[in-house]
């Protein structure tokens, strides 16, 4: 069975919204101020490597449609398997076809559409961003993974990963690791009813 692995760039104050400064958050682009180095940046090639297909939400699926389709030449494979591998998108006001290829609108129960993705053959299958969606997968149990890079910092406002859920979801820390200089760290946690080897 696949895994739905949910990979997130997180602050202190467990902040998600516009690390990237796509202009979402007027504090928006805070995990550029901090050096992830080589380890940091091998460990999200290696995490796309192990994937071959993208599960998201409507806004970030909106932010990467108009900006992978124009990265691909400069981000090299990486933006190739952006690019080229499968998207499934959650929305309830996008409509087909949507524009960034290979891109499919999960429609009708979302948990019963991806645990249909989660049968197929093929490798992990990555959500990035995608907050709303990431809690609703969570009160489903559908995620087997929580890959969560860490920066130093207090964003203070904006939307956060974890908001209020149902019930209280336990999970186990499988790995940690500081990547770069900036003390940056790569939390790896999954549901504790799982095992480490699955």
């Amino acid at each position: 069975m696949r895994k739905v692995v949910v990979s997130e760039f997180v602050s202190l104050d467990g902040i998600i919204e516009d690390p990237g400064g796509s202009g979402e958050l007027d504090r928006g682009g805070w995990s550029f101020q901090f050096d992830r180095g080589t380890e940091g940046n091998e460990f999200k090639f290696d995490e796309l490597a192990s994937a071959d297909a993208l599960l998201l939400g409507r806004l970030t699926y909106e932010g990467f449609a108009s900006a992978w389709p124009q990265m691909e030449e400069q981000a090299g494979e990486y933006g190739a398997w952006m690019n080229g591998y499968p998207k499934y998108v959650v929305s309830r006001t996008l409509q087909e076809p949507l524009e960034w290829n290979n891109s499919t609108l999960i429609e009708g129960d979302l948990a019963e559409g991806v645990s249909r993705l989660k049968q197929q053959e093929g490798k992990d299958i990555l959500v990035f961003g995608s907050g709303q969606l990431a809690r609703t997968l969570m009160e489903h149990d559908l995620i087997d993974e929580h890959r969560l890079m860490v920066f130093p910092v207090v964003v203070g406002k904006g939307k956060r990963l974890f908001g209020e859920t149902q019930e209280m979801k336990t999970l186990e820390l499988v790995s940690t690791r500081q990547v770069g200089p900036d003390g940056v760290l790569v939390l790896t946690y999954r549901p504790a009813n799982e095992e480490a080897g699955d």
